[in-house]
């Protein structure tokens, strides 16, 4: 059974479309994340970057209570079925995370049993809907009920994703409170782009109706 709504947190944000110069830099820093490279001199893992901001911003972040010292960081699945030496962001970002004490520890309990179409790939009508990623996920119980469970993801779009896979957990793990972290969010209209730099909390809404999520913000 799909959640009806996931509360999450963003650290950063991009547009996929527009030409200033700001949206420009905001999609560079984008694909760096993606990848996992370096920014800055002297030169920093993206991962480690965004773990190290948090930190050093925790009080002033909404999403700060997120990072709870026994809260059990989960990395959010590959769309891909996972091949050992693969890049997996993720769970670089949530090792990266537990290293600066955000978190307790990384359990990558989440596994893609079925690969779905790649969602920054895929024309809108032909992203996975939140019940094709639960159905095509499985949880490894590799560990006894957490108390709290945070899924982390690179980036978020509509949390398509997220809401399928915090659904999985929750149906193992019913008494733990899951929430979901990711790195950066997509700005779709570049008119409402901002910053890059732009932490916020917010929800992840099931719409049951036509099967699909929304974002707010």
């Amino acid at each position: 059974m799909l959640l009806p709504r996931l509360e999450y947190g963003s650290l950063l944000s991009y547009s996929s479309r527009g030409n200033s110069a700001e949206i420009i830099h905001s999609q560079d820093i984008m694909r760096k994340l993606k990848a996992d490279g370096f920014i800055q001199s002297p030169p920093v893992l993206m991962s480690q970057w965004v773990a190290r901001t948090i930190l050093e911003n925790r009080r002033t972040l909404e999403f700060a209570s997120f990072f709870q010292a026994n809260t059990v960081l989960v990395p959010a699945p590959k769309s891909s079925l996972m091949r050992e030496g693969s890049l997996w962001v993720p769970e670089r970002l949530s090792s990266a995370l537990v290293e600066c004490g955000l978190g307790k520890q990384v359990a990558p309990m989440l596994k893609r049993v079925k690969a779905v179409p790649k969602a920054a790939w895929s024309s809108p009508e032909e992203r996975p809907l939140p019940l094709e990623h639960f159905e095509s996920m499985e949880v490894q119980k590799l560990l006894s009920d957490p108390t709290e469970i945070l899924l982390v993801d690179d980036i978020v779009t509509r949390g398509s994703t997220l809401l399928g896979a915090a659904s999985r957990l929750a149906e193992v793990f019913p008494k733990s409170r899951i929430r979901a972290f990711a790195a950066m969010r997509t700005v779709s209209n570049p008119i409402e782009f901002v910053k890059e730099y732009q932490p916020i909390k917010g929800d992840i809404i099931y719409r049951a109706m036509v099967g699909d999520t929304i974002r707010s913000p």
